[in-house]
């Protein structure tokens, strides 16, 4: 797979904005990529070194409406940590 492919979009939430201060960044990630794979796809995509490498199967919810119900859909997210040498990423800048 390619770096593209593993990083599907960065996930911007008030835990994930916390963490861009100590260059923690997140992202929703393909469901069968591994550490080591998500590791080399940000360093590849965004030219910064990674410390390390979190992650997280979250499960859909159940939604109801009416008498229909279903899930919403699961995904894997990964917590990247930068080392404290690294410039920070670009896109995250402009929301701090």
């Amino acid at each position: 797979m390619e770096a593209r492919d593993i990083i599907l979009k960065p996930l911007l939430t008030e835990k994930s904005y916390a963490g861009i201060e100590n260059k923690k960044y997140t992202f929703v990630v393909a469901k069968t990529a591994n550490k080591t794979e998500i590791r080399t796809a940000v360093e590849k995509l965004f030219d910064v070194q990674v410390e390390k490498v979190n992650t997280v199967n979250c499960r859909g919810k159940l939604k109801r409406m009416g008498r229909t119900q279903g899930y919403t859909p699961s995904y894997k997210k990964a917590i990247v940590q930068l080392k404290k040498d690294s410039k920070s990423i670009a896109f995250f800048d402009s929301l701090t």
